[in-house]
């Protein structure tokens, strides 16, 4: 498992002789000097750029943004979009040569499986899923980099939201997920899809994403931005240009209300799916409203024009009187276990 790693600088002043004239302006540039470098790196942070839909405007605006705010930022993103395919994986699959270019100019047929994108300094790519391209970052791009792990992975933001019962599919999600199982700070970023291909409404997300980084690092006074063993999924409600910046912030949890669910069909031109008649899987819409005790689930935050901010824990474990309960009701079996 990995350990978080931050960054230590020892700044060595040696004090010359000097003229009692030199004294105060050498003193004063000498101070400026040691104050200026010991405050970039100790509000820096080494970060993982990663998401589910390959070489997007959305990650891209992220990339500028986190660098602008004085952060080291390495991207690694699957060739092609791969949303909804949660945490999947291929196991013992050699990565060949590409045999169709990848979204965005990542790469082009005949590239590496993962390599370099093509024209970006700190940009990578990967033929796979969601969570291989995260695990190519942190083993391989991170390592090459820092020669430890980053201080934060950050997934997204997502082209569309990630809420409630849907999380488990996705990729993004699962991003942070993966990283926050190797004992890494992680953060899912998800917006609406209205900010797609919006150069402005990307660039005001992305800065979003820059203060909650910036609240975390102030209040974890030098330490991992996030506990062990806990990741966010963060969600940012639709939104028009110049609006970000009034935008509430409001605690939520997964929940059990959504707006949009799944189906799978016999007719998918019978579901508004196209033209296709085969079967297959489609959305569908909940036009109800959440019900009082769903009001802090995150569809409902983020349906009252809030950002929904989502604790996670890592894995699927029940809480402790669930896990209890299940010990009472499994009593007889698990003692005959114990023989």
């Amino acid at each position: 498992m990995f350990k978080s790693h931050r960054r230590r600088i020892v700044v060595h002043i040696f004090l010359l002789p000097i003229t009692f004239a030199m004294h105060t302006r050498f003193r004063n540039v000498l101070f400026a000097f040691a104050f200026a470098t010991l405050a970039a790196p100790a509000c820096a942070l080494n970060i993982l750029l990663v998401n589910d839909d390959g070489l997007t405007g959305n990650i891209e605006a992220q990339y500028e943004a986190l660098v602008a705010a004085g952060h080291d930022v390495v991207v690694s993103v699957p060739c092609q979009n791969q949303s909804g395919k949660g945490g999947a994986i291929n196991f013992l699959e050699p990565l060949w040569a590409l045999t169709g270019a990848c979204r965005g100019g990542a790469a082009e047929v005949g590239a590496p499986g993962a390599g370099k994108v093509t024209g970006k300094a700190n940009y990578w790519y990967v033929d796979g899923t969601p969570v291989m391209a995260t695990a190519y970052g942190l083993d391989i791009v991170a390592r090459k980099r820092w020669g430890m792990p980053p201080d934060l992975v950050v997934s997204g933001p997502n082209e569309g939201q990630n809420l409630g019962p849907l999380v488990n599919m996705s990729g993004t999600v699962s991003n942070a997920q993966y990283a926050a199982s190797l004992g890494l700070s992680a953060i899912a970023i998800s917006a609406d899809t209205n900010m797609n291909d919006n150069p402005a409404l990307e660039a005001e997300a992305a800065k979003l994403t820059v203060k909650l980084i910036d609240t975390l690092k102030r209040k974890s006074t030098g330490g991992r931005l996030l506990p062990n063993g806990v990741a966010l999924n963060v969600n940012y409600p639709k939104f028009t240009e110049g609006q970000s910046g009034g935008l509430k912030w409001s605690l939520s949890r997964h929940g059990t209300y959504s707006k949009i669910g799944l189906k799978f069909v016999e007719d998918m031109s019978q579901a508004g799916a196209g033209k296709v008649t085969l079967p297959g899987l489609v959305f569908t819409r909940n036009t109800e409203p959440p019900a009082k005790q769903q009001a802090g689930d995150e569809a409902a935050v983020i349906a009252a024009g809030k950002i929904s901010v989502t604790a996670m824990q890592v894995g699927f474990d029940a809480n402790v009187k669930t896990q209890r309960w299940l010990g009472h009701e499994l009593g007889g079996l698990l003692e005959q276990g114990a023989r």
